[in-house]
């Protein structure tokens, strides 16, 4: 079992930065990749973008590309989103996922390729 939490959430101004963190804990060296998801009411959670534990390449959405950067800490088992050039259009609860899938085409598949679930933070972003 692998358990995640996040933090860092809150409510930002249209341009602003916010940085979102991830703690992992447990069996947590059997996880391929994280991944960052978010959910606006209404509507399915999306990928966000994701992080190869081992390596550190990552991939994007295309609506976060060049402003949204995904990094990770192993040794601290701590995974960060960076939120940069925030819109009103981000508002949404994000969410850290992990994944035992070993390819982009799986991590990029949607929520069911991952397998555990944080219990997500709000990100607002007022115009």
């Amino acid at each position: 079992q692998v358990q995640l939490v996040e933090s860092g959430g809150g409510l930002v101004q249209d341009g602003d930065s916010l940085q979102l963190s991830c703690a992992a804990s447990g069996r947590t060296f059997s996880i391929y990749a994280m991944g960052w998801f978010r959910q606006a009411p209404g509507k399915e959670r999306d990928f966000v973008g994701a992080i190869i534990r081992s390596g550190g390449r990552t991939s994007y959405a295309d609506s976060v590309e060049g402003r949204f950067t995904i990094s990770r800490d192993n040794a601290k088992n701590m995974v960060y989103l960076q939120m940069n050039r925030l819109k009103p259009e981000d508002t949404a609860v994000y969410y850290c996922a992990a994944s035992y899938c070993g390819t982009w085409q799986c991590l990029r598949g949607g929520p069911n390729a991952y397998n555990y679930w944080g219990q997500g933070t709000q990100v607002t972003v007022s115009s």
